[in-house]
């Protein structure tokens, strides 16, 4: 009439009777758990991915229009030194045809 058995001795028969399937679902449940982790993290670069390019073509549009301001502003500059070379050429051009007026 010793039916009584230990903690121990339950957890090992419980093991042995069911150490394969529970072996078998924690493979299976962590195969789904790394397949799950590496569909997010790719998901999760490709939505990194997207953002990058959103950035990217931001930052290649507010480029052009800066080297487009610049350019203007450069070619506005050259005109002024231009017209500047013009006046002074002509200043300098009178000035030598009219001769002393000593």
């Amino acid at each position: 009439m010793d039916n009584q058995t230990t903690l121990a001795g339950e957890v090992a028969r419980a093991f042995r009777d069911h150490g394969i399937t529970a072996a078998l679902t924690a493979l299976i449940g962590g195969t789904m758990a790394l397949i799950a982790a590496i569909t997010r993290k790719a998901f999760t670069n490709e939505a990194l991915l997207d953002r990058l390019d959103r950035e990217l073509i931001a930052d290649r549009d507010r480029i052009d229009r800066q080297r487009s301001e610049d350019r203007k502003a450069d070619g506005d500059r050259l005109d002024r030194i231009e017209t500047d070379i013009r006046s002074m050429r002509d200043m300098l051009f009178d000035a030598f045809q009219r001769g002393r007026s000593d």
